[in-house]
C-alpha cells in the first residue's frame, strides 16, 4: 500500500512539474548595459554624449514558441556635451528608457542550447539633468524624446528557469537639447547599448 501511494505521489509531482514547465511563459530579466551614442552635428553645434553604464528590467510574456511581448525600463547617467561657436556647454542627466514591442524568437538545433531572437520596440527616452555644478546649464528642463529600438541576442539556459542572457539594442531618437533651442542640432541619432545579464522564467 505504501509503495502504491509513493508511485501515486511521483507520477502526480512528475506531472504537475511537467505542467508547470509548460505553462512557463512569462520571464523577468536583470540586465547590465553601456550606452555609446554616436556624435551629432546640426545648426552649427557638434553635440558629443559621455560613454555611460546602466541596467535595463525586463519583462517578457511568450505568446507561443515564436512570437513574445515585452516590456523593458532601463536607466543609466550621460553627460551631453555642445561645441559651438559660443564655446561648450555640458548638461549631466539621468537618463531613462521605457520601451514596448515584440520579440520574435529564432530557431536553432538544441544541441547547442542557445535560445536566439530578434526585436522592435517603441517608447521613450527621459533626460532629466542632475544639476550637478560642472555639468548644468541655466534653464536646461527634463526633456522626453521618442526612441525606437531594434536588436537581437541570445539565451543560454543554466538551470530549469534560469539562463544567462547576451544582447545587442540600437536606440535611434532625436538629439536632446533641454529645451534650449541654442542647444537644438535638430538631428537623429544612434546609440548602442550592449547587455548582460540573467532571465527568470515561470
Amino acid at each position: 500500500m505504501q509503495k502504491a501511494v509513493l508511485i501515486i505521489a511521483s507520477v502526480a509531482i512528475l506531472l504537475g512539474a511537467v505542467a508547470v514547465a509548460q505553462e512557463s511563459r512569462s520571464e523577468v530579466s536583470l540586465q547590465g548595459t553601456g550606452l555609446f551614442t554616436k556624435d551629432s552635428t546640426g545648426q552649427g553645434t557638434k553635440q558629443h554624449a559621455t560613454d555611460a553604464g546602466g541596467f535595463l528590467v525586463g519583462y517578457r510574456y511568450h505568446f507561443n514558441r515564436w512570437l513574445a511581448a515585452e516590456g523593458v525600463y532601463g536607466y543609466g547617467r550621460n553627460t551631453q556635451e555642445y561645441f559651438a561657436s559660443a564655446g561648450l556647454a555640458r548638461i549631466q542627466s539621468n537618463v531613462h528608457q521605457a520601451t514596448g514591442g515584440f520579440v520574435v524568437n529564432l530557431p536553432a538545433p538544441a544541441r547547442f542550447r542557445i535560445h536566439p531572437y530578434v526585436l522592435a520596440e517603441g517608447g521613450a527616452l527621459v533626460f532629466d539633468p542632475t544639476g550637478n555644478a560642472f555639468g548644468s546649464v541655466p534653464g536646461a528642463q527634463r526633456q522626453t524624446v521618442g526612441v525606437f529600438s531594434y536588436g537581437g541576442g541570445a539565451d543560454f539556459p543554466l538551470v530549469n528557469h534560469i539562463s544567462l542572457r547576451a544582447e545587442y539594442r540600437g536606440l535611434v531618437y532625436s538629439a536632446p537639447d533641454f529645451g534650449l533651442s541654442a542647444l537644438n542640432t535638430n538631428t537623429t541619432t544612434h546609440a548602442v547599448q550592449p547587455s548582460a545579464g540573467i532571465v527568470f522564467r515561470f
